[in-house]
């Protein structure tokens, strides 16, 4: 992630993402003398200070971000926050940008256009269906959601039993094994340590 410098980490619970945005986030100041912003939920700032303290890496949680240096701020508060003060973000628990209603999604998009690194970092990317990874690669600079779609996806229709439809995707024929071989061209997906 470090090398890519655009790049996500998909990790199950307990492998290690704090840290290793930390360290990805401490890489980014030491290579540039510049900020990095740490969006995080609204719970966990005040953990993942704790978490950087307990790693020797200085991070910081302010509205008014000094010289170089990790600064962390929750998703909501990114209105007060200039992009062109940082030269990297990182998204913690970043499959929740599926989730947010347009405006906030947008925010954090064009935020991370704005900046040369940008780090994603989640246990639940895709959380219903591999489509979902579009949105992470948009917020990466790469292909944008709907291109993942039309590129790789088929639409459908599915019926509840209701009757009511709902829209639903698939593979596209033989679009399966390149898809997964350009997400693992920005992203790795780690279940266990070893």
């Amino acid at each position: 992630a470090v090398r890519k410098g655009r790049a996500a980490l998909f990790e199950d619970c307990g492998l290690g993402k704090t840290p290793m945005q930390l360290a990805w986030a401490e890489n980014v100041v030491r290579h540039t003398n510049g900020r990095v912003l740490v969006l995080t939920p609204l719970a966990v700032g005040a953990q993942l200070v704790r978490e950087g303290a307990k790693f020797g890496v200085a991070a910081t949680r302010t509205d008014k971000p000094g010289g170089a240096g990790v600064y962390v701020a929750n998703y909501q508060r990114l209105h007060l926050y200039d992009p062109s003060d940082f030269v990297g973000c990182v998204c913690d628990e970043s499959g929740i940008l599926k989730n947010f209603d347009g405006a906030t999604k947008a925010a954090v998009t064009e935020l991370m256009r704005t900046v040369q690194y940008r780090l994603l970092c989640t246990a639940t990317a895709a959380p219903n269906d591999y489509h979902e990874l579009g949105t992470s690669s948009e917020a990466l600079g790469h292909l944008g959601y709907q291109d993942v779609l039309s590129r790789f996806f088929k639409e459908d229709v599915a019926k509840d039993y209701l009757g009511w439809g709902r829209k639903t995707y698939r593979f596209r024929g033989h679009a399966e094994e390149p898809f997964w071989r350009w997400v693992s061209s920005w992203g790795r997906a780690i279940r266990k340590p070893s």
